[in-house]
């Protein structure tokens, strides 16, 4: 079975909010993504507003016709917009201000209450809640008694091994190789669970195929890598690559 795939189109807004301006427009980048083929949209809204602003949310609400998955944290304030604008799902994510992207998996062990707390509130509005983590028994099983429906796992570390020539040779390719197996083994523990497997952070076209072979992972959420590729060759042909190279 192929994975889906969920674009985010994060940066799209990172590039607009450069200017404070209205272009390019979040919106069109939407309708683009679905008319190519992308199962889902995904945008993380943060806390300080960096790119995605909450009208993005109600205006792509309004047009997104497959799926909406909103990233944010577990605070009242992201949970009260969540129950506002209705996404057809949440995943919630640790967020630090100082970071330039999302550092790692959220620490659902150490943050039981508030998680357990949005996830209650997001279930009884009927969204659909995924958790971003790090593949690590503890916080998947964590994730389960919280409530969630689904994982993302974060494929930062096997993605950064990914990144230069070394990792296809020798020692690097053991990391990288030793990554995917942590990936694989915490996919199939979830599973085993009863939760919805996903996988996303720093995946490239050129490293998804090994995490697209594990057939647990059901989904994959990809959007620097994309909207990159866009620039050279239209954001249309760029998310069909990707689809492409999703496919097993």
């Amino acid at each position: 079975m192929t994975a889906k795939l969920n674009v985010n189109i994060d940066h799209v807004a990172t590039i607009r909010e450069a200017r404070k301006t209205i272009e390019p427009s979040i919106i069109t980048a939407a309708v683009i993504c679905e008319q190519a083929g992308a199962d889902g949209i995904t945008v993380h809204l943060r806390g300080d507003r960096r790119h995605i602003q909450d009208r993005d949310i109600e205006l792509l609400r309004d047009v997104v016709t497959t799926y909406l998955n909103v990233e944010m944290a577990a605070t009242d304030e992201m949970v009260a917009i969540a129950l506002q604008t209705k996404p057809d799902a949440v995943s919630l994510v640790p967020e630090s201000p100082n970071e330039i992207t999302t550092e790692g998996g959220l620490d659902v062990i150490g943050n039981i209450e508030t998680v357990s707390s949005a996830i209650e509130k997001l279930k009884e509005a009927e969204i659909f809640v995924s958790i971003f983590i790090d593949p690590d028994t503890e916080q998947i099983d964590a994730a389960k008694r919280v409530g969630a429906q689904q994982i993302e796992l974060c494929t930062a570390e096997y993605a950064e091994l990914t990144l230069s020539s070394r990792a296809a040779h020798g020692e690097g390719a053991q990391k990288a190789a030793a990554a995917v197996s942590r990936i694989a083994a915490a996919a199939v523990h979830a599973q085993s669970l009863g939760l919805i497997v996903a996988a996303g952070h720093g995946l490239t076209y050129r490293n998804v195929g090994a995490l697209a072979a594990i057939p647990e992972i059901t989904e994959f959420s990809i959007g620097h890598n994309i909207i990159s590729r866009s620039v050279f060759v239209g954001l249309n042909q760029a998310v069909k690559e990707m689809i492409e190279a999703i496919q097993i």
